[in-house]
C-alpha cells in the first residue's frame, strides 16, 4: 500500500493566507520596517506553497505579489494613477512567477529562495528598466539580514528572506534539521557579511548638505523653478567658509538651454566662490519637450568644472512610456517632458574628491552605484527631489535604498532632498544625522572618503542570478526523481510467492 500523501490546500484559503503573507512583508518595508514580520511573511508563504497544484502555486503568488507589491507601490499614485495600476498588474504577474516556478514539495527548500532571487533580479531590469521599489531586500534595512548585502548585495538578502521562510516553516511542522539548517545558513552569511572587507579611508572632507525646504505634495508642473533655487541660495548664504564639499538637491537649478554661461551659472558659481568649496547642485536644462537631469559641479573658483547626466529615468514621472498610448487614456499634462538618458558612470572630478553619484530614483540600482565606485567615487552622492510625494512612503523607501547602497559600496552616502529626507549615511549602513521632512536644514558632518571594494562591488549580480538558475534547476531535477522508497521496489521487485 503506497503512503498517503497530503492532499493539496482549497484554493480560497491558500490563497487568503497568501495574501497575509504579502501584507507581513510590506510590513518589513519602510516607513514601517518592522524586518521581522518580513521573515514572517516569507514562512507562511513557503508554508502556503506546500502540496498546492501548478495552478495553487501561480495563484498563492499572485496572492502574496498583491499583498506585498499593491502597498509597497502606492508612492506611484502620487505621480499617475494609471501608472501604478499599470506597475502592479505587471509586478504582481512577475512576482507570481517565483512561486510558479517552485516544483512540489520535493526540493521545494532550494528552489524557493532560487526562484525569488530571478524574480527579483528580473524586477531591476523590466518593465521600464526596472522598478526595483518595495524588494524583498528593503524589508530587512532595518535587521542584521542586510549586512549580507557587502557579499552579495540586494539579491543575497532576498534569497536569505527566502530561506528564512522556509527554514520558520519547516520548524512549524517540526522538521527540526530543515529548519535548524535554514537557521545556520542565514546566521553564517549574515556574520560573513559582517567581517567582509569594506574599504579603506584615505583621508576626509568636511560636507554642508543644504535642504531648503518648503511644502510637500506639489507637482513639479505646479512649483516654480525659482523656488528650489532661491531656498538654496538663502540657506547656503548663511553658511561660513571653510567646508570642502556643498551639496544641493535635485533639480535645484531650472535653466533653458545649457546651464554653462547662463544666469543660474553664475549666481551658484558666485555663491561656490564665496565659500571657497566646491558645490555640487542638481541642475535641470531644458530643450523643447526634452529635459537633462544633472549633478553639476561648481570649483571653489567658481567655474563649473564637471557634470553627469542622470542614466535611469522614472517610469511615469520623468518619462511616459508609450506616451502617444497612454496619452489616449490618462491625462499626461503633469508629465509634459520626457528626460533624454545620459552615459556613463556617475563621477564627478572635483578639488574635493572623486565624487560617485546616483541621481534620485537611481539610488534603488546597484549597478548604477556599482559603476560610480569603480570609476572612482570615493563617496557616493545622492541628489534627490522627493517633495512631490506627500506621505513619508517614498522619501523612507529611498533612504533605505541609500543605506543598502552604503552597504553594497563601503562607501558614505551623502543625500541631499530639498524637503527631506536628506542625510548622512555611514559605509557600515548607518545613519549618522537626518533631516525632517519639509523643514529647511543645513547638515554637516566630516565625511571619510573611501577607496577599496566589497565582495559585492566586484561581483556584482551575475554571479548570484547563475547561481540562482542552476539551482532552480536542480530543484526540478530532484523533484522529477522517483523517492527512495519507490527506487527500491524498483530495484527489488516482490516475488510471485511474496505478493500471493
Amino acid at each position: 500500500m503506497s503512503p498517503a500523501r497530503a492532499q493539496p490546500a482549497g484554493r480560497g484559503p491558500a490563497a487568503a493566507a497568501a495574501l497575509g503573507a504579502g501584507l507581513l512583508l510590506t510590513a518589513g518595508l519602510p516607513p514601517f520596517g518592522w524586518w521581522p514580520l518580513a521573515l514572517a511573511g516569507a514562512g507562511i508563504l513557503a508554508a502556503v506553497l506546500r502540496c498546492q497544484t501548478p495552478a495553487g502555486r501561480l495563484a498563492v503568488g499572485a496572492a502574496a505579489g498583491v499583498g506585498f507589491l499593491g502597498p509597497g507601490l502606492l508612492w506611484m499614485t502620487e505621480f499617475h494613477l494609471a501608472g501604478f495600476v499599470l506597475a502592479v498588474v505587471l509586478q504582481v504577474a512577475l512576482f507570481a512567477l517565483g512561486p510558479a516556478a517552485v516544483p512540489g514539495n520535493r526540493g521545494q527548500a532550494l528552489a524557493l529562495p532560487a526562484a525569488l532571487v530571478l524574480v527579483e533580479a528580473f524586477r531591476s531590469v523590466w518593465p521600464f528598466g526596472g522598478v526595483p521599489i518595495a524588494t524583498l531586500a528593503q524589508t530587512q534595512v532595518g535587521g542584521p539580514l542586510a549586512f549580507a548585502s557587502r557579499l552579495g548585495g540586494g539579491l543575497l538578502v532576498a534569497a536569505l528572506v527566502a530561506v528564512a521562510g522556509v527554514g520558520l516553516a519547516a520548524l512549524g511542522r517540526r522538521a527540526w534539521a530543515a529548519g535548524s539548517a535554514g537557521a545556520a545558513v542565514v546566521v553564517a552569511l549574515v556574520v560573513a557579511g559582517l567581517v567582509a572587507p569594506s574599504g579603506r579611508d584615505v583621508g576626509a572632507i568636511d560636507v554642508v548638505v543644504v535642504q531648503g525646504g518648503g511644502p510637500r505634495g506639489l507637482r513639479a508642473v505646479d512649483n516654480p523653478s525659482a523656488r528650489g533655487l532661491q531656498a538654496a541660495l538663502e540657506a547656503t548664504e548663511q553658511l561660513p567658509p571653510g567646508a570642502d564639499l556643498v551639496v544641493w538637491p535635485e533639480n535645484a537649478v531650472t535653466v533653458e538651454g545649457e546651464v554653462a554661461a547662463s544666469p543660474q551659472d553664475e549666481t551658484v558659481g558666485a555663491a561656490a566662490r564665496r565659500l571657497g568649496t566646491t558645490l555640487v547642485a542638481g541642475v535641470v536644462e531644458r530643450e523643447g519637450d526634452r529635459f537633462r537631469n544633472l549633478a553639476v559641479a561648481w570649483g571653489p573658483d567658481g567655474r563649473l568644472i564637471d557634470r553627469y547626466e542622470k542614466n535611469q529615468r522614472v517610469p511615469f514621472g520623468e518619462y511616459v512610456p508609450w506616451r502617444s498610448l497612454v496619452g489616449r487614456f490618462a491625462d499626461l499634462r503633469v508629465v509634459p517632458r520626457d528626460a533624454r538618458i545620459g552615459e556613463g558612470p556617475g563621477l564627478l572630478a572635483t578639488p574635493a574628491g572623486d565624487l560617485g553619484v546616483v541621481i534620485s530614483y537611481e539610488v534603488f540600482f546597484p549597478r548604477r552605484a556599482r559603476a560610480a565606485v569603480e570609476a572612482g567615487g570615493e563617496v557616493l552622492l545622492v541628489p534627490t527631489n522627493a517633495s512631490s510625494y506627500p506621505t513619508t512612503q517614498m522619501p523612507a523607501l529611498e533612504l533605505a535604498a541609500a543605506r543598502l547602497r552604503a552597504l553594497e559600496t563601503g562607501r558614505v552616502v551623502v543625500q541631499a532632498a530639498p524637503t527631506g529626507f536628506s542625510a548622512f549615511v555611514g559605509p557600515d549602513g548607518e545613519v549618522r544625522r537626518q533631516s525632517d521632512l519639509g523643514a529647511p536644514a543645513v547638515l554637516t558632518a566630516r565625511v571619510e572618503r573611501r577607496t577599496g571594494t566589497t565582495p559585492y562591488t566586484r561581483a556584482g549580480d551575475i554571479p548570484f542570478v547563475a547561481v540562482a538558475g542552476a539551482t532552480l534547476a536542480g530543484a526540478w531535477a530532484l523533484s522529477r526523481r522517483p523517492p527512495p522508497s519507490a527506487r527500491s521496489l524498483s530495484a527489488h521487485p516482490r516475488s510471485p510467492r511474496a505478493s500471493r
